[in-house]
């Protein structure tokens, strides 16, 4: 087996607890504007009681998938910064799409694609709202998603 120390393009190094923190803060927010995106038609920060409304009539995208795909991002992307790479996250389930959406919207990149959907309540709120809903974006990982090659789940 290959020693850490001697990874390609850099040493690899224990994850310390701050790291771990925010690696997880990180997860959790992918997590939250990805069931987000699924459910959620309205009141995006729950900033007042649920109601009937906030929820979308038809829901559409997966959950299961979810959490893993964002779990692995998360963590591919620590490799990538502490080795210095230059990599190719692919992945094969379609329906996974919120968590890739929010994971771009997360790092920037969706909001230079789209800037009318910036890191604001209000982009919140409309990115929440597109997801799968009419005028919107698929619901799963589509040539609109900021840094796909391929549509989704043709590869799993």
């Amino acid at each position: 087996m290959t020693e850490p120390s001697s990874w390609p393009n850099g040493a690899s190094s224990p994850m310390t607890e701050d790291e771990a923190r925010l690696l997880d803060a990180w997860w959790r927010a992918a997590n939250y504007l990805s069931v987000g995106q699924i459910y959620l038609l309205d009141n995006p920060l729950l900033r007042e009681p649920l109601t009937r409304d906030h929820v979308k009539p038809r829901l559409l995208g997966h959950w299961g998938t979810t959490p893993g795909l964002t779990f692995l991002y998360a963590h591919f992307n620590r490799a990538i910064k502490q080795r210095g790479l230059d990599a190719l996250y692919i992945t094969g389930p379609g329906h996974g799409g919120p968590g890739l959406v929010a994971a771009s919207y997360l790092e920037g990149t969706y909001t230079e694609t789209y800037p009318d959907i910036p890191p604001t309540v209000d982009g919140v709120q409309r990115l929440f709202k597109q997801f799968s809903f009419p005028g919107g974006i698929p619901s799963h990982v589509a040539p609109e998603t900021p840094g796909s090659i391929h549509e989704g789940g043709e590869l799993g």
